[in-house]
């Protein structure tokens, strides 16, 4: 009995002593665990930080360098159209009427047509035309803008003048929109040249939205008798509304900001007409043709301030659209 008294002695220190190790062990673990996440939290703040820094230095910049514009020419620089770095008169109205102008145009021909697109890659078509299309759109996506402004310049611009823009001319000619010389060049060339642009960008995010609707809640719609129309209408647009809106302000981030294949095709020069025919120019495609010829402290002062407006147009956009976004969530929530 004591033999056998002295075992089980023997057997609870052992089982004491393993409870111990692995209590402490565990705790080891723990601290460890802990001290990972707090370093993986610190680093990840880090780089969202230094995302803030590269913005604000960004901005700092192009205000520094700037700065004899803005004290030369004030606000008037923003309203003034006049441009002509021999008299050192510039004004930035005609680039940032360009700008406008033309991604206004490639707005309303992308937003639809990449709607369409993706709700009937998504919904109506079958599998064997659905995945060669989205590869297409994939391919589009990643063509560099310098070749859609080459094709844009030397096939599509003789286009426009030979069948677009007398047709435009001669049918709508009553409009100030559709007057002028068919030169095939101009700001309406522009815009569609960015639309097509932009068009897959907006169509494979729209795409993957609609993509993640549950199918059930389609189910659920047709369950309950609703038509095709019907459930794309009130289930699959609604459900990605945020995320609807999110892509089309990507997609107007990527129009506003292009360079290359703008400068191509719109013809680049400073000057506001009514007219979508004419040639005109936006603020990067004056920064894309003038930057190297800017010899003059005031004439290279004057394109980093269109820099700079460019950068807070940007900015500002972003803004406009997360407040709308937050809005849009409200709304839905209340329903």
């Amino acid at each position: 009995m004591a033999i056998n008294m002295g075992k089980n002695f023997q057997q609870e220190q052992w089982e004491l002593k393993q409870a111990s190790f692995s209590s402490h062990s565990r705790l080891k673990k723990e601290k460890r665990v802990f001290k990972e996440n707090l370093f993986f939290r610190y680093l990840s703040a880090l780089c969202a930080g230094f995302i803030l820094v590269i913005m604000f230095g960004i901005l700092i910049e192009l205000y520094w360098h700037s700065h004899l514009s803005i004290a030369t020419f004030g606000i008037k620089f923003i309203y003034s159209s006049s441009w002509d770095p021999v008299k050192k008169e510039f004004g930035a109205l005609a680039s940032i009427y360009g700008t406008f102008v033309s991604t206004i145009i490639a707005m309303l021909i992308a937003v639809p047509l990449s709607l369409v697109i993706s709700l009937f890659l998504t919904e109506l078509a079958p599998p064997i035309i659905t995945k060669p299309v989205g590869y297409a759109i994939e391919l589009l996506a990643g063509i560099p803008s310098i070749i859609y402004g080459m094709w844009g310049l030397f096939v599509f611009a003789p286009f426009m003048s030979r069948y677009i823009q007398p047709v435009l001319s001669k049918n709508l000619g009553f409009l100030p929109l559709f007057q002028g010389a068919p030169m095939g060049i101009g700001i309406l060339t522009a815009g569609i040249i960015l639309s097509i642009m932009i068009l897959p960008f907006i169509t494979a995010m729209m795409r993957d939205v609609f993509k993640m609707v549950p199918a059930v809640v389609k189910e659920s719609a047709y369950g309950m008798g609703a038509t095709s129309f019907e459930v794309t209408i009130k289930v699959t647009i609604r459900y990605g509304l945020t995320g609807l809106v999110g892509a089309c302000f990507l997609g107007l981030g990527r129009a506003i900001g292009e360079t290359m294949a703008v400068t191509f095709v719109i013809g680049n020069y400073h000057q506001i007409s009514a007219s979508l025919f004419s040639a005109g120019n936006t603020i990067a495609s004056t920064l894309a043709n003038e930057f190297a010829e800017a010899t003059e402290p005031l004439y290279l002062s004057s394109l980093l301030q269109l820099g700079l407006i460019l950068f807070l147009i940007t900015i500002m956009i972003q803004v406009l659209t997360q407040i709308w976004l937050m809005k849009i969530q409200k709304g839905i929530g209340k329903l």
